[in-house]
């Protein structure tokens, strides 16, 4: 069983990826398991340049083989934001329902079609010898007017899917976890894994 690194602290991320490599000969294991306390800053000015900062420096800390994702909320009202400030949209230390709670506010009168956005999911991996690859998955939808459902985090509660007429925290994690931006991500993931060697 190879380790394979991850570098979130977000459990309920590191839920959704244990999930979705289940039956893979990997161990997958967080910073904190790792022993590792550092915050790694993102500086990037896209999701793939701070998925790969992410990524080397862990691999550059423990020299394991290392996944990291960036990940986040591009609403087109508001020209892509939050973007890569998703988790900080409404300062340090926010919470959830913060964060939803500020997006409900710059959205306030807006029409329900106009409230196009997606997620956005890029993942970056380090192989032990330093070979890198990254990969993009997209989720689209619309912002609903109030949280609905107690599934998955983050901006869940308000990213509504017309095709299933709910919220991805309404959707079963196996049917969030087919059409998830990060469901997505992790299997072109996995597919390009496959092609690297010494993938068992």
């Amino acid at each position: 069983m190879r380790k394979f690194l991850v570098a979130t602290k977000n459990k309920g991320k590191l839920k959704e990826i244990e999930e979705i490599l289940a039956g893979l000969p990997f161990e997958v294991v967080s910073m904190e398991q790792a022993g590792i306390d550092k915050d790694i800053e993102e500086y990037g000015t896209t999701f793939e340049e701070n998925a790969m900062i992410k990524a080397k420096e862990l691999h550059r800390l423990t020299g394991e083989m290392v996944m990291a994702d960036d990940s986040g909320l591009e609403v087109d009202y508001l020209n892509g934001a939050p973007g890569i400030y998703s988790a900080r949209f409404a300062g340090e230390g926010a919470t959830d329902e913060d964060k939803n709670k500020k997006l409900l506010e710059l959205l306030e009168g807006v029409p329900f079609e106009k409230r196009s956005a997606r997620f956005v999911c890029v993942i970056a991996v380090v192989f032990p010898d330093g070979r890198s690859f990254t990969v993009k998955g997209t989720c689209d939808g619309y912002i609903g007017f109030v949280p609905q459902g107690t599934n998955g985090f983050g901006y869940d509660p308000l990213f509504f899917l017309p095709e299933y007429n709910m919220t991805t925290a309404q959707l079963d994690p196996d049917e969030k976890n087919k059409i998830s931006h990060r469901g997505k991500a992790l299997k072109a993931m996995v597919e390009k894994l496959k092609k690297y060697e010494n993938f068992t």
